[in-house]
């Protein structure tokens, strides 16, 4: 029998190979597959009781044309594997996924007819909520509004959604289909949709919200910026429910939320435009005689808190009602005891402190020194697929801390936890939370908010907050000593000619009551101890052969040998910005890692993103001005620190993973140790730069060889006696 769709029955009743795949959700091998393997040639005359693939009824040899009915028939006779019964039992087909695309593609079909896909998707989530809401029954309890828009709903979207909560089992399941539908409707709804990711990670760590019944003293979910609900829906045990108070400002997403709520059969739903109103929800609720002066009517406060607002893609650091007042707001909702779950840009918790405090910056001390902030998850870089030049973090706030948790916030860096253990770090972030701790350590850890000395490493000290910034740690598995004198051993066997060099490397065991401090570069920045050094934009016409080396971002990659690009003095003096740098700075390109080169003559020219550190005392050391022990630092340790380990896991961004220099820390070490570990390091720089002109030389050697030997001009032998 052929399916006819409504209002595209001739279009509708027949599909192309390429339709098939996508209405049955398999790929066009397995299409292609089904009809080689199921052809009447193949099958035979018996069969052997299977049912051979349709044949084509219409199209061409280059694009055959099949019967919607007969394909799907077919198709009810292939089981998906792996799929969970019904509950009648029955095992889901590739028929039923083809059935529901075909009506699927017949409500797609009807935006071009209505002309809208807001009025579409209005139209058939209509539909939807009288199903739920037993509308046919009972209109006089339902919203005026919604009345009208069932009344004025197109017959053939009517009949669609009903075959399509019919098929379904539903009117739940079919409004969240349709809403479903809205990438392929090209809404503008899908734009600021939760990534159902994240939205499985509020869930977890909201916990089950259990029976929820309307009432002051009954848990309350508030959703401050709920947009059409897929962070209410994603939490356990909430269909069905009532206590469901949402704030959406937008009119349009206002009703498709109540439409939907109504589909999932929930009660005593409160939807506001402002959060201000929830001060006054339901008067009606509270007895007169349980009247208190200090408790206002209505629901002020909730056990659950919610919000992933639809951030703009301009910053707001400057703006008094920027990205964090959505946590202000969701702390001062919250129950004692209760938890907030909000999602923020990175950029809210990665800028420093200036001279002159944003209401970013006081807003982000305020939520930390009320001490409401449980934990600050850094969530998987391009995690939003509408926002993909943004990195974000969820914030779980408190209505209280625990005794033994004030004054200390958790780190999780679950955009580290995501690559090592793939598409189940929602469940491992959760028992992170959980459990407080990781079996990574630069995973997550505890800081404490404020702690006594200047010099303590708090979340209050006015540098970045992000957990890829903040948290650090030795190489995991890693005896230092053990693998040092490993190298060392192997170095010498591999380069015979520098085994008394090696052997004369002295290394032992910091003595445990010797414990290294770390400093942030920023400090030491703000210190005056060292100089920032920009990198600079200049056009690639204005570079050239001549003048003074380029330093890019190709010869920190070892792309292009240093001193191939240059630029001539004229044209440098286009750019007043561009400076040049001295002897011993250190060139740092911290992009996906952290790569680092000491300047050994002076005068280059830096291209961004490339950047440069100058040690200040270090001129006026080369000058003979200050002694060797009044420097705190030389070029080629600061070169290999800054490339440690321990600094190149701090990246963030959702595009291009950039480490920030100011957040990266130095060990402090005495002077002595200093100037040890720059003669040993140079001496090493200096070897490696001979062994490399031997390599070079061995490749020289057997490149001229071969091609001697290619073009007929050379004849080798080794000579008598030779090994």
């Amino acid at each position: 029998m052929t399916t006819r769709m409504p209002g595209r029955a001739d279009e509708a009743s027949l599909v192309s190979l390429g339709e098939i795949k996508e209405l049955a959700e398999v790929g066009r091998p397995t299409v292609s597959n089904w009809r080689r393997r199921f052809a009447k040639e193949v099958l035979g005359t018996g069969g052997n009781g299977r049912m051979p693939f349709p044949d084509p009824v219409g199209g061409s040899d280059s694009k055959p044309l099949f019967d919607a009915g007969d394909v799907a028939s077919w198709l009810d006779l292939r089981p998906i594997p792996d799929a969970e019964p019904e509950e009648d039992g029955t095992v889901p087909t590739y028929g039923d996924r083809f059935r529901r695309g075909l009506r699927l593609r017949g409500l797609v079909a009807l935006r071009h007819e209505l002309g809208s896909e807001d009025r579409l998707i209005v139209d058939a989530l209509a539909v939807c909520a009288m199903a739920g809401e037993g509308g046919d029954w009972y209109p006089e309890y339902l919203p005026e509004h919604l009345l009208e828009d069932a009344e004025n709903a197109d017959p053939r979207v009517v009949r669609a959604v009903r075959d399509l909560i019919e098929e379904l089992g539903s009117p739940a399941a079919a409004a969240d289909t349709v809403l479903g539908l809205a990438e392929r409707l090209e809404s503008d709804l899908t734009t600021d949709t939760t990534p159902l990711a994240v939205a499985r990670l509020i869930s977890t760590l909201a916990g089950p919200v259990g029976v929820l019944s309307s009432g002051p003293d009954h848990p309350t979910v508030i959703n401050l910026c709920a947009g059409t609900g897929e962070l209410l829906f994603a939490l356990d045990s909430i269909k069905g429910r009532g206590g469901i108070v949402a704030v959406e400002p937008d009119p349009l997403r206002r009703k498709l939320l109540l439409y939907r709520l109504f589909a999932h059969h929930c009660t005593a739903v409160d939807i506001c435009a402002q959060a201000e109103e929830l001060d006054t929800l339901r008067p009606w609720e509270q007895r007169e005689l349980d009247l208190d002066p200090d408790r206002p009517w209505g629901i002020p406060s909730g056990d659950i808190v919610l919000a992933d607002p639809p951030y703009a893609a301009g910053e707001r650091e400057f703006d008094e009602g920027g990205p964090l007042g959505w946590a202000l707001e969701a702390v001062n909702r919250l129950k004692p005891g209760g938890r907030g779950l909000v999602v923020v840009p990175s950029w809210t918790l990665s800028r420093p402190r200036g001279t002159t405090p944003t209401p970013n910056m006081r807003m982000r001390e305020e939520l930390l020194s009320r001490d409401a902030v449980e934990a600050i998850i850094q969530l998987p870089r391009r995690i939003h697929p509408f926002r993909t030049g943004a990195e974000h973090a969820l914030l779980v706030l408190r209505g209280e801390a625990a005794p033994e948790q004030r004054g200390e916030v958790l780190l999780v860096d679950a955009d580290r936890i995501a690559r090592r253990v793939g598409g189940a770090w929602t469940a491992y972030v959760t028992e992170v939370v959980d459990a407080g701790r990781s079996p990574v350590d630069e995973e997550a850890g505890y800081f404490p908010v404020s702690a006594a000395g200047p010099r303590a490493d708090t979340l209050l000290d006015g540098r970045s907050v992000l957990p890829a910034h903040r948290l650090a740690s030795k190489e995991q598995g890693l005896d230092h000593f053990s693998a040092t004198l490993d190298a060392r051993r192997e170095a010498a066997v591999a380069l015979p000619g520098l085994k008394e060099w090696i052997g004369n490397l002295g290394i032992a065991r910091r003595p445990e009551d010797s414990a290294v401090t770390h400093r942030k570069v920023g400090e030491h920045l703000r210190a005056g101890q060292l100089r920032l050094l920009a990198g600079h934009r200049i056009r690639e016409s204005d570079i050239g052969d001549a003048g003074l080396m380029v330093i890019g971002r190709e010869e920190m990659l070892g792309a292009l040998p240093l001193g191939r690009r240059r630029i001539a003095l004229e044209d440098l003096a286009e750019y007043p910005q561009a400076q040049t740098t001295e002897r011993g700075d250190v060139f740092l390109l911290a992009e996906h890692g952290v790569r680092t080169l000491v300047d050994d003559a002076g005068g280059c020219v830096l291209l961004a993103p490339v950047q440069g550190l100058r040690i200040r005392a270090y001129r006026k050391f080369l000058a003979g001005e200050v002694l060797s022990d009044e420097v705190w630092m030389r070029p080629h340790p600061l070169s290999q620190l800054l490339a440690a380990p321990r600094n190149q896991h701090r990246g963030s961004g959702s595009l291009v993973r950039r480490v920030s220099v100011r957040d990266m820390d130095l060990p402090e070490l005495p002077p002595e140790e200093v100037a040890e570990l720059e003669a040993i390091l140079k001496e090493t720089d200096r070897q490696r730069a001979d062994v490399r002109r031997q390599l070079a030389a061995l490749d020289n050697l057997a490149l001229r060889l071969a091609a001697g030997v290619a073009d007929g001009d050379l004849a080798l032998r080794r000579r008598p006696g030779s090994a």
